[in-house]
C-alpha cells in the first residue's frame, strides 16, 4: 500500500515543483487598470488620478470601475513591494456613505497626516488594515489595505 501511494504522490510532487518553479504558480497575476481609469475619465463623475511614479515592484492586481447607488467607484487594488495588500478608491458617493462601507462600520479617524503636500486622514479599517482618506470637492480618495502605513503613504503620494 505504501508503495503505491510513494507511486502516486512522487508524479504530483513532481508536477507540483514544476508549477511553482517554472511556470510562477505562486505570483499574482497582473492586470492593466488602464481600461478602468479611462471607462471613469469618460464618464466625466469625478476627477480621476492614476497613480505615477510606482516602481515595477508595485503590482496591479485588480481594477474596475462601477456606477453604484449615489455614485461611481473607481478600485485599483495592488500588490506592495512588501507582498501586502493595497488599495486605491476614488468616487463620488458622499463621503458620510462611502467611508462606512469601505473602512465598515469599525472605521474610526486617527487624525491627520500629510502626505505629498495635502492634507489625508489617517483611519483604522476593518481587520488589521489602516487607511488614508483624501476629502476633496467631487471626490473622495482612499487609500486602504493591511499593507505597512509607509507603503500607503507611497501610494497616496502617488495619486495626483
Amino acid at each position: 500500500m505504501a508503495i503505491s501511494l510513494l507511486v502516486l504522490l512522487v508524479p504530483i510532487a513532481l508536477l507540483l515543483a514544476f508549477y511553482r518553479g517554472f511556470l510562477g504558480g505562486d505570483q499574482p497575476s497582473t492586470v492593466d487598470p488602464a481600461p478602468a481609469v479611462e471607462q471613469a475619465r469618460a464618464a466625466n463623475a469625478f476627477p480621476v488620478s492614476q497613480p505615477a511614479g510606482l516602481d515595477d515592484n508595485w503590482r496591479t492586481v485588480s481594477a474596475s470601475y462601477r456606477t453604484v447607488e449615489g455614485g461611481s467607484n473607481l478600485r485599483i487594488g495592488y500588490l506592495t513591494p512588501e507582498g501586502r495588500g493595497a488599495q486605491l478608491v476614488q468616487s463620488n458617493v458622499p463621503p458620510e456613505r462611502l467611508l462606512p462601507a469601505e473602512l465598515t462600520a469599525e472605521g474610526q479617524p486617527q487624525g491627520p497626516t500629510e502626505v505629498g503636500g495635502r492634507n489625508w486622514q489617517r483611519y483604522t479599517a476593518r481587520g488589521n488594515e489602516q487607511a488614508l482618506v483624501l476629502l476633496e470637492p467631487g471626490r473622495t480618495v482612499i487609500v486602504v489595505g493591511d499593507a505597512r502605513e509607509n507603503e500607503l503613504r507611497r501610494l497616496a503620494d502617488a495619486v495626483r
